[in-house]
């Protein structure tokens, strides 16, 4: 959705159940005002990539690793992945 707002995605997201993965932590104090279900998941990627095949395929590797990213906002960083709840406070964890 180019160009669309954050709260639009989000939105869009929650609608159709759907995994957003993103670059952006701004997602993540927004998921926790709309109170996401736990239908829905956010992943943030907060690592160090060269480029952006690089990046897609860590992301891809990451992403397949798993299958409980639902209901959580997970932050991965290089050497480790961070998930809490969508009811947690998101402040303690982006910082």
């Amino acid at each position: 959705m180019p160009g669309a707002r954050d709260d639009a995605i989000l939105a869009c997201a929650q609608t159709e159940e759907r995994l957003l993965v993103t670059l952006d932590k701004d997602f993540g104090e927004l998921a926790f005002g709309m109170r996401l279900p736990a239908s829905c998941g956010i992943v943030l990627f907060r690592m160090k990539m060269r480029d952006a095949r690089a990046a897609a395929i860590k992301i891809a590797k990451v992403l397949n690793s798993r299958s409980d990213w639902n209901g959580n906002f997970t932050v991965v960083e290089d050497g480790r992945i961070r998930m809490r709840p969508l009811t947690t406070n998101i402040l303690t964890l982006i910082k």
